[in-house]
């Protein structure tokens, strides 16, 4: 009898025990519910009896993974009339810089229409028959981004049209207090540098369509009917990973969510294609490399900089593809080891400079194919930063250049938080 009693006992307590766990479990599990989700919950009340057109892609999804165009689509009350493709396509089959061409999707029937390549912003005839247009992507928090620019030329376009615009919010997985690098300067707007803000602005989509409307940043100040769908639970010191939410790769080089952070430490300097930064192995914007590059020594002097958050391994990789293909190449892979602190977008500069000490006959601008130097200064917004840097190969002589809208423009974007 005592021995049943025993096990009882021990029975119920760990029934108990577990319980407990699992509520502790689930309050400390932060879940944000993206904007499609919100608008689904409100019965879709915002486009009810409307006719709407869907700018998406494979980001555009619940946290069950459901496309937010099937959850348009299955919806009552709604009609989903158009579908708009941005660079690789709305179901994600097409691959970096390829074509994007109108279509229909075999899915729903629905018409697509291209917004990427020679219609990256949508004629009146694409906006015809729609009340109002949709947006659903999942950003990275980097400018030159060209989901941005989709963003951007697509409310031009509604407000042409005197279409409404809505934005389905989604996180900025470099959370919403990062803003980094200088505001893009007249003749260097482009689709990888599109509006007059940061390279980092540490914004949501939602919140930067608000500022793109609200400081009359679209071409000739044009401002459209903007209606924002905000999430819930999210807040700005969160990174992607804190929401609860899945990851779907926004493009193909970015199939983790932690590939989003190294994308700004290093994707300027790939426009270059004088070193490789990763793509075309398994860690792409992570590394350093190339056939002539001693990792070792390379390594040391990155770490002995003492760079806040930030550290270097050497490494020997061979690209399967892309620049450097083929090729047994040294370098280093960054590691960013306290993301709060760390400065992003200047250890690809500060790799430059150790790179030109260590090897003064290959630096970067006397070395790189000078065809691609427009592309890396519409990138950084001016020719301001390659002339300067050049000349001696330090950082230091553009920093100060480079930081000196930050603060501003922080101050400005203050106006259109959503989230605290």
């Amino acid at each position: 009898m005592k021995r049943i009693f025993i096990t009882v006992f021990l029975t119920l307590l760990s029934v108990i025990l577990f319980a407990q766990s699992k509520e502790i479990c689930c309050k400390n599990d932060t879940k944000v519910k993206p904007g499609i989700e919100v608008l689904k919950d409100n019965a879709f009340k915002q486009i009810a009896g409307k006719k709407v057109g869907l700018l998406t892609n494979p980001t555009g999804i619940d946290s069950h993974l459901k496309s937010t165009i099937d959850i348009l689509f299955e919806a009552k009350d709604v009609e989903l009339v158009a579908l708009y493709a941005p660079e690789h396509g709305v179901r994600g089959d097409i691959y970096a810089g390829g074509a994007v061409k109108d279509a229909k999707d075999s899915a729903t029937g629905i018409p697509v229409y291209s917004v990427y390549g020679k219609n990256r912003k949508p004629s009146l005839e694409f906006l015809k028959d729609v009340d109002a247009v949709i947006f659903d992507i999942q950003d990275i928090g980097c400018r030159s981004y060209t989901f941005v620019s989709s963003l951007g030329l697509m409310m031009e376009a509604c407000a042409e049209a005197g279409k409404e615009f809505i934005v389905l919010d989604r996180p900025n997985p470099l959370g919403g207090e990062r803003v980094e690098g200088n505001l893009v300067e007249d003749g260097y707007y482009s689709f990888v540098s599109q509006f007059k803000i940061p390279y980092l602005y540490g914004l949501t989509l939602g919140e930067l369509a608000q500022m793109l409307n609200g400081e009359k940043l679209l071409k000739d100040g044009i401002q459209c009917k903007l209606t924002v769908i905000p999430m819930e639970g999210w807040k700005r010191d969160m990174l992607y990973e804190d929401t609860g939410l899945p990851w779907v790769l926004p493009s193909p080089h970015i199939p983790q969510v932690e590939t989003s952070k190294y994308y700004p430490v290093s994707g300027i300097l790939g426009e270059l294609g004088y070193i490789s930064i990763g793509i075309g192995y398994t860690l792409p914007f992570q590394l350093f490399v190339a056939e002539w590059i001693d990792g070792s020594e390379l390594s040391k002097r990155m770490n002995n900089l003492k760079l806040p958050g930030i550290e270097f391994r050497p490494i020997y990789i061979t690209p399967f593809y892309g620049d450097k293909k083929g090729l047994y190449c040294g370098g280093v892979q960054v590691f960013i080891t306290d993301y709060k602190i760390a400065r992003l977008v200047e250890v690809q500069f500060l790799v430059m400079e150790e790179l030109a000490n260590m090897y003064p006959d290959k630096r970067v601008f006397e070395n790189a194919n000078q065809g691609r130097f427009r592309m890396f200064d519409i990138v950084c917004g001016t020719n301001y930063i390659r002339e300067t840097f050049s000349k001696n190969y330090k950082w230091k002589d553009v920093k100060d250049y480079f930081e000196k809208d930050e603060k501003s423009f922080k101050e400005i974007s203050k106006k259109y938080y959503i989230y605290q």
